[in-house]
């Protein structure tokens, strides 16, 4: 369930964490997907392998919460483990789609935990339930475990290889048998996932800041069309698919990614600081302060309050304790729900001259709010500026974006949307400046360097058969009946 004040942002994909070889593998994995809770905050699950027998949790509710203090974590035991925080892009937020899905196949048990969307899920479910397949749930991760069951190699390994070579989309997964850990990223890398070790255990997982919760060193990269293999001989590194330009999501930088995570060799927080200096640079305001729209605002209006030389001040303070669910308001009071999450800080705000950094919008519905509650703070003038280029398109790989004709940038132009948050005046970073920020000189045309589809409407996969009225949104395989 989500919160009726919602904060009107893209939702975070999903989260995935294995171990191999460590005998707290499932307190470890428990502790990796808390690290990773701003992926998924929908459900949790852990699948681990104790030598004889799969055991399996899985529960809606947030990590703390499933694997906390209810006795969840204690009932699994085992040195291998995967877990998984979900964020529903395809099936709803209904049990049998949390994963880690599990399935017992001709040579064994089989887990998977799954980031990001198949784009061509629905045909390839129909074409399975023709052949006889039946679905337990409406999640796209499910038909790579049809795929890979009907898979008529032998190994395991070559039963995913074939499986995957049958879909299309950005996927980052990991999968448990009773002797492997295997991961997979698909072959453009749209999502992260990395290797990292903890003694003799193998780790993976969606950032590095699941590493550090637990201790672990980071060793790489998973590359982009790799598959590791991990067993008690080590790790074998395969490369099954046709090699393509690496299409990595640039918006894991500008929001996704936790700031103290390592992703594909950058910082986020140091990248994040300097999209906001080079915000500063295309966009400067006359005006007395710098106030973030906190939490994800901060790295960048700090790099933007640098280098305009004017003062960072939390003018915005955010109530850390806001749950996901809470009283159903009232249309009467329902306009005063962005103060749940954010207050101003008046003494800060009054008579100053704001410049307010965000890092995206997408409806404008929670931007026009915090305007307005900045405004009543007694600020002079308030200037928008955003992290990020105007978000135009929806997302197909992962990400829950609304139809591109709900995106505020997709209806209005630049003085269009100033006039409907109501600021004083609004700028976006430039998608060359957010390019420069992230270490490159400017982005590539023909080529781009990263996928950014949701500001430039240049999908790398194009979706096999899209949605109702051939919008471009995300993907459902089925109408859910909770």
């Amino acid at each position: 369930m989500t919160t009726p004040f919602d904060d009107d942002k893209l939702h975070e994909e999903c989260g995935v964490f294995g171990v191999f070889g460590h005998e707290d593998a499932p307190a470890l994995t428990a502790l990796g997907l808390h690290a990773l809770q701003h992926r998924g905050q929908e459900a949790a699950g852990i699948v681990a392998f104790d030598g004889v027998q799969f055991t399996s949790e899985r529960h809606l509710g947030l990590v703390g919460d499933v694997f906390g203090k209810s006795g969840h974590t204690a009932k699994l035991r085992g040195r291998y483990a995967i877990g998984h925080v979900r964020y529903s892009t395809t099936g709803g937020s209904v049990h049998r789609n949390v994963q880690p899905m599990f399935a017992d196949l001709a040579g064994g048990g089989l887990a998977i935990a799954h980031n990001g969307n198949l784009t061509n899920a629905r045909s390839l479910r129909r074409d399975l339930v023709k052949a006889g397949a039946i679905f337990h749930s409406t999640s796209d991760t499910e038909a790579i475990i049809h795929l890979t069951a009907r898979s008529e190699f032998l190994p395991i390994v070559d039963r995913l290889i074939d499986a995957l070579k049958h879909v299309e989309g950005a996927y980052s997964l990991v999968a448990l048998t009773s002797k492997k850990l295997i991961g997979v990223r698909d072959p453009l890398g749209v999502r992260p996932l990395v290797l990292g070790k903890l003694d003799d255990a193998w780790i993976l997982a969606s950032e590095t800041c699941a590493f550090d919760i637990i201790g672990a060193q980071f060793v790489r990269d998973v590359e982009p069309g790799e598959m590791v293999v991990i067993t008690q001989e080590g790790v074998e590194s395969l490369r099954p698919f046709t090699h393509k330009a690496r299409r990595f999501c640039i918006f894991e930088y500008v929001y996704f990614a936790r700031p103290d995570s390592m992703v594909e060799g950058k910082n986020v927080y140091e990248v994040r600081r300097q999209i906001g200096t080079e915000l500063a640079r295309e966009a400067p305001a006359e005006a007395d302060i710098v106030v973030p729209v906190p939490d994800s605002g901060v790295p960048a209006a700090l790099g933007y309050a640098s280098e305009s030389g004017l003062p960072f001040e939390l003018g915005i303070i955010r109530n850390h304790y806001v749950g996901r669910t809470f009283i159903e308001p009232s249309d009467r009071i329902r306009h005063l729900g962005v103060k749940l999450k954010h207050n101003p800080n008046r003494k800060q705000l009054e008579g100053k001259r704001v410049v307010l950094v965000d890092d995206s919008i997408v409806r404008g519905t929670t931007s026009k709010k915090i305007v307005e509650m900045v405004r009543d703070a007694g600020a002079r003038e308030v200037h928008f500026r955003i992290a990020s280029p105007p978000t135009t398109h929806s997302c197909f790989y992962g990400v829950d974006t609304p139809d591109s004709k709900d995106l505020l940038a997709h209806k209005f132009d630049l003085e269009g949307m100033r006039k409907f948050i109501e600021a004083d005046s609004l700028a976006f970073i430039s998608i060359n400046g957010l390019y420069r920020a992230v270490g490159e000189a400017s982005r590539n045309g023909l080529a781009p360097q990263f996928c950014d589809a949701c500001f430039s409407g240049d999908y790398p996969i194009t979706p096999v058969e899209p949605d109702v009225e051939n919008e471009r949104r995300q993907l459902s395989l089925l109408v859910e009946a909770v």
